[in-house]
């Protein structure tokens, strides 16, 4: 494509310098990704400046540069696009390079601040229950039938995510659920696509810090975002959030619940069930033409059959058939979401990704609910983060497990005893008197918690979930918990026959 033919899409573009008939084979902002032909496009982040490596870019073979400021020692027939935003620029060309995609396809969008992998998940087994081929986009990667990718952001840079989403609908997709960030949004990842259905789970304090969002207000404000760009909005009517949420909407509002009036209801008969290396919960709901039916859900807890109820709300949105919603929910799987892992043993290992206070908390009361011999957790917290979050994680699992078992979660270079010290803070305010180790070495700690679970305990393993790495000192090691718990059981098998 021309960049004369990519010009006009750029809001108040001008070109500085060189020949508009420049053919333009890419889009990329990171120069060591960039390549001969592509599009270079200088975002400002929090450590780093695109506009400081735009001659590396130019020295690489790019085809242009798009800034937002003039810049020096660029070679004379360069083309130098300047806007007044880079980053909708970028959001603008990439829709108008791949040709807007997601108008090909159902499009629906999920944001708050927990359950939006889950929540994804489950109406995607819904709609593949119904017909569909689905494509998927969030915090577990990108995934459509027959491919299947990791991601670096929940929401991917909008050259990224309209080059996923061509991808998906050239290879037959009719729908894709996506995790919509707030920070996507506010960086205008997900500018230019307009939703069919937008779903709201829940709020609470996150992502609040540099380079995040400076306060909870400003937060909850850019999630409120996404129900001005869809047709319509699901959203949780338990939530206290929800009101001020919706107060700039321009989208039919359905809502779901389960302690307030909804129009998408589960009524008050949740029934936890546990088998072996199984965990979940039966319930009745209903809503618009659809009478009460009872749903199996292969998840724990209160907060997974919400969930459910918003991929139920927005299933009969999408006029899905209910039998389809009933089998979706069902077989539906959700790596490292409130995972039971299917092991030959007296007791159950849970994996999870809560990595704040408030997952941590509402993850353990679910599990509190099978009536556990013990509660045993196994976390530590992310170096580079919010010290907040760390003692809000330690004083919420003091609180409610009855053993805690410290260890790293990707340090990030930051001292571990650092990292402790925050948690172990918390902790004394949560539960001074709860007995916990400290075991430094992620692995050894696994090992720890396997050799002493005893019959009838529930081992919550959280902060990794579906993440198949550890970030420790610099260095991103393999690390896969799933398989390490798997082979370490098989092991112990077979060392006991």
């Amino acid at each position: 494509m021309r960049l004369c033919e990519l010009l006009p899409a750029v809001e108040d573009g001008v070109l500085l310098q060189g020949d508009p008939r420049t053919e333009v084979r890419g889009l990329c902002y990171d120069s060591r990704r960039a390549t001969p032909g592509a599009l270079f496009v200088c975002l400002p982040g929090q450590h780093a400046d695109g506009h400081d490596f735009a001659a590396r870019a130019a020295a690489a073979g790019a085809a242009g540069i798009v800034c937002e400021r003039p810049l020096p020692d660029l070679p004379a027939g360069l083309p130098v696009v300047q806007a007044p935003h880079s980053r909708r620029a970028l959001a603008q060309l990439a829709l108008r390079f791949y040709g807007g995609p997601a108008r090909r396809m159902t499009m629906v969008g999920i944001t708050g601040t927990k359950g939006k992998t889950t929540t994804a998940h489950l109406l995607a087994a819904v709609l593949a229950a119904a017909g569909y081929k689905v494509g998927l986009i969030g915090t577990n990667g990108a995934e459509w039938p027959g491919c299947r990718l990791p991601l670096r952001h929940t929401t991917p840079e909008s050259s990224d995510l309209q080059a996923l989403l061509r991808r998906m609908a050239d290879d037959g997709c009719d729908a894709c659920v996506m995790e919509v960030s707030s920070l996507g949004l506010k960086m205008d990842r997900v500018w230019g696509i307009r939703y069919d259905l937008g779903i709201f789970t829940n709020l609470s304090p996150d992502h609040i810090g540099p380079g995040e969002h400076a306060c909870f207000a400003e937060y909850r404000a850019w999630k409120s975002v996404l129900f001005r760009r869809c047709a319509v909005g699901v959203v949780n009517a338990d939530d206290p959030h929800t009101p001020e949420l919706l107060r700039l909407h321009t989208c039919r509002v359905v809502t779901y619940g389960i302690d307030h009036p909804a129009d998408w209801r589960a009524e008050g008969d949740l029934a936890p069930y546990r088998a072996p290396g199984r965990l979940g919960m039966s319930f009745t709901a209903a809503g618009p033409g659809w009478p009460p039916a009872r749903y199996e859900l292969p998840m724990p807890g209160r907060f997974s059959v919400c969930n459910a109820l918003a991929a139920l709300a927005a299933a009969g949105v999408l006029d899905l058939p209910r039998e389809a919603a009933r089998r979706g929910l069902a077989a539906a799987a959700v790596t490292g979401r409130v995972e039971p892992l299917p092991l030959d043993a007296p007791f159950t290992v849970v994996l999870d990704y809560a990595h704040n206070a408030a997952a941590a908390e509402c993850l353990l009361r679910a599990l509190r609910a099978y009536h556990p011999s013990r509660l045993v957790v196994v976390f530590g917290c992310g170096g580079g983060r919010s010290r907040v979050r760390r003692s809000g994680m330690g004083e919420a699992c003091a609180r409610l497990a009855d053993f805690c078992i410290l260890t790293e979660d990707n340090s990030r270079g930051e001292p571990l005893e650092a990292i402790l010290a925050d948690i172990r803070a918390g902790m004394a305010r949560g539960g001074p008197g709860t007995p916990f180790v400290e075991i430094p070495d992620r692995r050894q700690a696994l090992y720890y918690a396997l050799d002493h679970a005893q019959p009838g305990d529930i081992l919550a393993v959280i902060g990794k979930g579906h993440e198949t790495t550890l970030e420790r000192g610099g260095q991103t090691l393999p690390f896969c918990e799933r398989a390490i718990i798997e082979a370490y059981m098989e092991q112990k098998k077979a060392r006991s026959q």
